[in-house]
């Protein structure tokens, strides 16, 4: 192949000068359209949207999962994150986070609450205030977001969740308690804050923390407590587009007619988090780390009980430490284990066991701070994790009887009540000494009456080397 293109080189006619000039200009020429066609065409066709979506109550794996996913959002050249949300609320922290990266966050951010039915209450309200579109799908609601006293009681009419949940509250019982006072105070200035920074209707914002009020899609809209009111993703991306927005300081033009969505859907990373977060994931890991190192330690080598027990209570911790957790009803439940585990080292027929499954089922009552749905932990669980450590108690102290009532199998008691059989005895043969048979070894005996060969006797007593027996039959 090489030697045929030689040859055509070679052999091919003298290209005139005229064409040496005038070819490459053209070729230059016909590179630079070309450039310029695909400039065109890649500025033509618009950036991606991202999707992220809430369908649940708002916690730490949630936080994660949006706070993360519009970092990539803005990796990627996403020109805009739409969070689409169907929640009842949230922890505070949690919330707070993913406001934060909405106000930090160089991509827009359109809040959409969808489908039909969806609501975003309580901190979906100060997440959809703080966005900078609004939208709602027609049949969804949004506000109660009067925040309650972490621990507090439920006051008629109360609200609750971490600090927020979907239950209204009397305006007169946000002045009962200096602490609530606060408490609802710095709600309504927040959302007031995040209302005025969007320029949306900041006095029912106040109202939704201070008289728990909600609103339905078409009412919001009216208000101008939303932007749009859209039944689906293609119609919100078909009326936000051609819409200027101010992100990170910037103002940004959306073109979002026809654009591509990228709906990310959380990793491994979040789906883990989300598990081990959940409350009740949370106590039956604890539960299973300490009694599996209580099994390590009653059987040391075989290994599996001590890696799985401290694999489960190192997550538990983890997952602890993200919830709000009462401090009282953690030592309750750890103290509750402690006294369980003690009864199988320091057997008191039931009672330690029976006091520490009080203190358990104590402990996982009052676990979760918070009356958010999707955090408490059922009480179904707790009773059946009490009757199952009352049935390991029961079974434990069932051994400690039987043990006690076994023969002894070791040690210098051994012999008592075992039978012997005389093999001789002492040359004056009344003084009811002489050496016995017993287990294949021969004993010195003694007796309070004479023995006789082959005679069959029962211990009774052991003194070092010397067996105390009496006769079971006289000669």
């Amino acid at each position: 192949m090489l030697r045929r293109v030689f040859t055509a080189i070679t052999t091919a006619p003298a290209v005139p000068g005229w064409a040496c000039r005038v070819l490459p200009a053209a070729m230059l020429s016909l590179c630079a359209l070309v450039l310029m066609f695909l400039s065109r065409v890649a500025a033509a066709a618009p950036a991606p949207v991202t999707l992220l979506t809430i369908d649940d109550a708002i916690g730490p794996t949630t936080a994660d999962y949006v706070v993360r996913g519009m970092a990539r959002a803005a990796k990627d050249g996403s020109q805009l994150v739409i969070l689409r949300m169907d929640t009842p609320g949230g922890l505070d922290t949690s919330m707070r986070s993913i406001i934060k990266a909405i106000l930090a966050s160089p991509v827009p951010v359109a809040a959409y609450v969808a489908p039909s039915g969806a609501r975003a209450a309580s901190a979906g309200t100060y997440i959809l205030y703080a966005s900078h579109v609004a939208v709602m799908a027609p049949g969804t609601n949004l506000g109660a977001a009067t925040p309650v006293q972490l621990g507090a009681p439920t006051v008629p009419g109360g609200n609750g969740g971490d600090r927020k949940s979907g239950k209204a509250a009397s305006p007169d019982d946000a002045t009962t308690s200096p602490m609530t006072h606060k408490q609802v105070n710095d709600a309504a200035a927040y959302i007031r804050g995040l209302a005025q920074l969007r320029g949306r209707n900041t006095d029912w914002a106040e109202r939704a923390v201070r008289e728990a009020v909600s609103l339905a899609a078409d009412e919001a809209l009216r208000m101008h407590v939303v932007d749009l009111v859209a039944p689906d993703i293609p119609a919100l991306l078909e009326r936000v587009d051609g819409k200027t927005v101010n992100a990170a300081g910037q103002d940004r033009q959306l073109r979002t007619r026809d654009a591509p969505v990228i709906d990310l859907q959380p990793d491994w990373r979040s789906k883990l988090l989300a598990t081990i977060t959940n409350p009740t994931i949370a106590l039956l890991l604890m539960t299973i780390g300490i009694y599996g190192l209580l099994f390590e330690f009653m059987s040391p080598g075989f290994g599996v009980p001590g890696v799985v027990g401290a694999i489960c209570l190192l997550l538990a911790m983890y997952a602890l430490q993200l919830l709000p957790v009462n401090y009282a009803g953690l030592a309750l439940i750890l103290l509750g284990l402690s006294f369980m585990i003690a009864e199988a080292f320091l057997p008191s027929f039931g009672v330690i066991g029976l006091g520490g499954i009080a203190a358990f089922v104590a402990g996982a009552l009052m676990l979760i701070d918070t009356e958010l749905p999707g955090y408490g932990i059922p009480v179904a669980l707790i009773v059946t994790i009490a009757l199952l450590s009352a049935l390991l108690i029961a079974g434990m102290v069932g051994m400690v009887i039987k043990t006690r009532r076994r023969k002894v199998v070791s040690g210098p008691a051994d012999l008592i009540g075992d039978t012997a059989e005389v093999v001789d005895i002492a040359q004056d043969g009344a003084s009811g000494e002489g050496w016995a048979l017993l287990r294949g070894e021969t004993w010195h005996v003694v007796s309070k009456t004479p023995l006789q060969r082959r005679q069959k006797v029962r211990i009774v007593a052991r003194k070092g080397l010397l067996l105390e027996v009496v006769p079971l039959e006289i000669h």
